[in-house]
């Protein structure tokens, strides 16, 4: 999860560079192109088999929800501290514990319910309506991460339906596809040093979601999603070292209390799920 943290952390630092100087849905289609060539031959082998009956329409909405998601978050991220884009991002899995809820019918008992409410106080504590200036990029990164949470949804169904490697490949493919229009419509012309960094966007993308997945398989969540806490400090650091940004005080304070929250709602689910495989354990040694 570490070197997940500072992959994706370098994909908000280049970003953060490029600046305004790109359309948000130019430079969006330009990384997730750069995307499409690392898993070309993910995408070859599933142009061969074919996809599972019943997806296209659930992989062509998650396509249609993940690419207003990317555009939504490139513009903020242009726009806003580097600091603050990460510390509402973190609202992404709190967004998915209601969705799940809501469309999936999962239980959301009392505990659960109150951790988002901290996690959503936290929000609050990063952005400060009232007690200064909300841009458009506040915005902008608040309806990112309610997007991202229903990307997250659409592939948690997906992932019941087809392998881990399809869902990948499809939303890269579709959201491609889908920022294409956009793209040509406020295109404007590229220097090849924009071209190569939007390139390396793609590839500390890539490699972020890899470790992540190692992660994943290395450790439970209750352990691996404290450790994302680092992300926002690092972000942090690259803000003020690189950027110039003040250190936000307030901004370290919310992340710290989302991640509370998320990580309170991870080791619930956690020992829960030990309850529910112990009992099961026991009768198969007797």
């Amino acid at each position: 999860m570490l070197a997940t943290g500072l992959c994706f952390v370098g994909v908000t630092g280049i970003v953060r560079y490029l600046g305004t100087d790109l359309p948000a849905a130019q430079s969006a289609f330009v990384r997730f192109g750069w995307g499409v060539l690392f898993l070309l031959p993910s995408l070859w082998a599933l142009a061969r088999q074919g996809l599972p009956a019943g997806t296209w329409r659930l992989f062509g909405w998650r396509g249609v929800v993940h690419t207003v998601a990317v555009i939504l978050w490139f513009h903020a991220m242009a726009r806003i501290p580097v600091a603050e884009v990460t510390a509402i991002g973190y609202l992404n899995p709190v967004l998915v514990t209601l969705g799940a809820a809501l469309f999936f019918g999962e239980v959301l008992a009392m505990r659960r319910i109150l951790a988002v409410g901290v996690a959503l106080i936290g929000a609050l504590i990063v952005i400060r309506p009232g007690l200064r200036e909300v841009t458009d990029g506040h915005l902008a990164q608040l309806g990112a991460a309610c997007f991202f949470a229903a990307s997250y949804l659409f592939a948690k169904r997906l992932s019941q339906l087809a392998p881990a490697g399809t869902v990948v490949a499809m939303m890269s493919a579709t959201v491609t596809v889908g920022l294409l229009p956009l793209a040509i419509w406020v295109w404007v012309p590229m220097s090849l040093s924009q071209w190569l960094w939007l390139g390396l966007v793609a590839g500390f993308a890539t490699a972020g979601h890899y470790c992540m997945t190692r992660a994943f398989g290395a450790a439970p969540l209750a352990v691996t999603q404290p450790v994302t806490f680092l992300q926002l400090v690092w972000a942090t650091a690259l803000g003020a070292l690189v950027f110039g940004e003040g250190v936000d005080l307030f901004v370290l304070l919310g992340g710290a209390v989302i991640i509370g929250a998320i990580s309170y709602i991870t080791w619930r689910e956690a020992m829960i799920k030990r309850r529910r495989v112990t009992p099961a354990e026991a009768e198969t040694t007797l």
